[in-house]
């Protein structure tokens, strides 16, 4: 096979905008990569993909089953404070969010996608196995008022420690390429018809699934009969998981490894900044570009000008080889590498205004506290697992879904008189704007739940039940719910529309590391209200009895940071300018 490389100089001159390009073309035969290690006519198809899919979906029950409870874990069985518990979960939480990335970027550069899913496997479950033995070693039971934490080893912290890191980096193996590698499977018949489209709604009904079965039977087997059993299911979902993945090896398109685009952004980094000396010309001065062949891109773009550096010949003897190609990638990039870092650039802003949204839905292990010291009763036979409320926001995320696509467009659409529906950054907008008022609902209901308790006499009991329906705490989970369901999908659209298509691995990877970071600042903020409230021998807002600090006054902290973030998406979204084919179907 011959791969045609070719570049061209094209001279910016005249007053009219005309682009006269003198071409020089040269053909350079390289060899050609294999696609991949076997062929689709004897591996892969359709009969792998339930493998594929069930690994990841056993991987979420199990992982999500572990996470509501485990603030009562921490603070109940190691004696943890419930602002250090707190943050430790959301470091860990960080971690699972940006494993994903760093994941993704080795499996497309290096140890491919079937090994990288191999290992997050094999990783998750000895992660799974040794947070299943902390239940089983001896330890004294502590309690948060006495504070007995030293009566947890060092040996015993150390395997709590490593069975987390474990666990993050196994979700990152599994989560970066679970998606993509069940593509891999699918001949171009499969991809052009509708077994692609069946596969997506197939794996994200079964993530969604595995989730609502995590937060619901797993938490209500660790509070109804114990935490060795509690966390011993996980552990069996897991193995499970890594036994269904192996089981199809054999079956697998297993395709080669690829050049990421990582290098690409950084030598226009690089040779932008060597070339930093140089001087751009103006409006109608001569410059040269490179760009490779059948690139619709022949010059860059006036936005960032400083980056065009990067792509600008100097001396075509001295920049270029003889067959064309540059003499050093890292002096020399296309105009279409220089492209891409400034659509990258350009979305930044609007990326860092998600990060507020995973920093107001991290207060999730609050929530299990708040609930927990509240009527939980549906009826006077059963009542609700406080680890299980965070299953009314998974709930409500799928019923805003289906309201929206099923309702409310083809309602706008039919008074319209034409095809209508939210554009990505409205989208955005009123997730995070739903957001601000389910920070604000539920500071108000902390605030009626701590006057009740205090009125009670529970001031010195934070695991008392106070007279108030956690029912009450609803509505922060139906907001939270529109927020997630709209300002994720927004993103993901605006990434993906945003960002040229050699850039799609990284711009669906973006919201995760949203997450990332939003819980890493989440854990910031966190630990700054903790120091700054409980110092000088004051109760902290964030004191371990929920009772004697104020939770309400912490939320209406957040609240502000909320509020203030959505006045900087707007500034944001307005500088940004119109999106790529915005306003034709776009509600004005």
């Amino acid at each position: 096979m011959l791969i045609t490389h070719r570049w061209m100089i094209c001279h910016k001159v005249g007053q009219m905008g005309s682009f006269p390009e003198i071409e020089h073309v040269v053909e350079v035969p390289l060899l050609s990569k294999a696609t991949s290690t076997t062929s689709h006519n004897h591996k892969g198809g359709f009969r792998t993909l339930p493998f594929i899919i069930a690994n990841e979906a056993f991987e979420r029950l199990a992982s999500i089953g572990l996470m509501p409870n485990m603030i009562l874990y921490l603070t109940r069985e190691y004696g943890m404070e419930t602002a250090a518990a707190t943050n430790f979960l959301l470091l860990w939480s960080a971690a699972t969010n940006f494993t994903p990335l760093i994941a993704a970027l080795l499996a497309d550069s290096c140890v491919g996608r079937y090994s990288m899913i191999a290992f997050g496997s094999v990783t998750s479950l000895l992660g799974m196995v040794l947070l299943w033995s902390t239940t089983m070693i001896p330890r004294q039971t502590s309690n948060q008022l006495t504070n007995v934490y030293n009566s947890t080893s060092t040996m015993q912290l150390l395997i709590l420690h490593s069975s987390f890191a474990l666990m993050a980096i196994g979700a990152g193996g599994i989560r970066s390429s679970s998606l993509a590698f069940g593509v891999d499977q699918l001949s171009m018949k499969d991809k052009d018809g509708n077994v692609k489209e069946s596969y997506f709604g197939w794996y994200y009904a079964s993530v969604t699934l595995s989730i609502l079965l995590g937060l619901t039977g797993v938490v209500y087997i660790q509070e109804t009969i114990g935490w060795k059993v509690g966390f011993g299911i996980p552990v069996i979902l897991m193995f499970i998981s890594t036994i269904s993945f192996f089981l199809a090896s054999p079956f697998y398109v297993k395709l080669e490894t690829k050049k990421n685009m990582v290098s690409g952004l950084a030598q226009v980094i690089v040779a932008s900044y060597r070339n930093r000396l140089v001087q751009l010309n103006q409006e109608y001065g001569n410059l040269t570009y490179y760009h490779e062949k059948d690139s619709i891109l022949l010059v860059p773009s006036e936005s960032l000008r400083f980056l065009n550096k990067a792509c600008m010949i100097k001396d075509p003897s001295q920049d270029l080889k003889p067959d064309g190609r540059p003499l050093n990638p890292w002096n020399l990039c296309t105009v279409d590498q220089v492209e891409e870092l400034k659509a990258l650039l350009r979305v930044i802003p609007i990326w860092t205004a998600g990060i507020m949204l995973t920093v107001n839905v991290s207060q999730g292990s609050f929530l299990v506290l708040e609930a927990s010291s509240m009527d939980r009763h549906i009826t006077s036979n059963f009542e609700i697992p406080s680890g299980s409320f965070g299953t009314f926001m998974i709930i409500s995320v799928v019923l805003w879904v289906i309201l929206y696509d099923r309702v409310l467009v083809p309602a706008a659409s039919l008074i319209l008189g034409r095809p209508a529906c939210l554009g990505s950054k409205q989208k955005i907008g009123l997730g995070l704007f739903s957001s601000c008022v389910s920070i604000a609902s539920l500071a108000i209901v902390e605030n009626i739940r701590r006057g009740i308790a205090i009125d009670q006499g529970y001031s010195e009991q934070p695991q008392a039940v106070v007279n108030l329906s956690a029912l009450w705490l609803l509505p922060r989970q139906i907001l939270d719910g529109l927020a997630e369901a709209s300002a994720c999908i927004g993103q993901n659209e605006f990434f993906l529309a945003e960002l040229p298509q050699s850039m799609s691995s990284l711009a669906s990877t973006l919201g995760g590391l949203a997450m990332s970071v939003g819980n890493l600042a989440a854990s910031f903020v966190l630990s700054g209200v903790d120091g700054v409230t409980g110092g000088g021998g004051n109760e902290s807002w964030l004191s371990s009895n929920i009772n004697k600090g104020h939770y309400d006054y912490y939320y209406a902290f957040i609240f502000s940071l909320c509020i203030a973030n959505f006045g900087y998406f707007i500034y944001c979204s307005k500088a940004y300018g119109p999106c790529k084919g915005n306003g034709k179907y776009n509600f004005k």
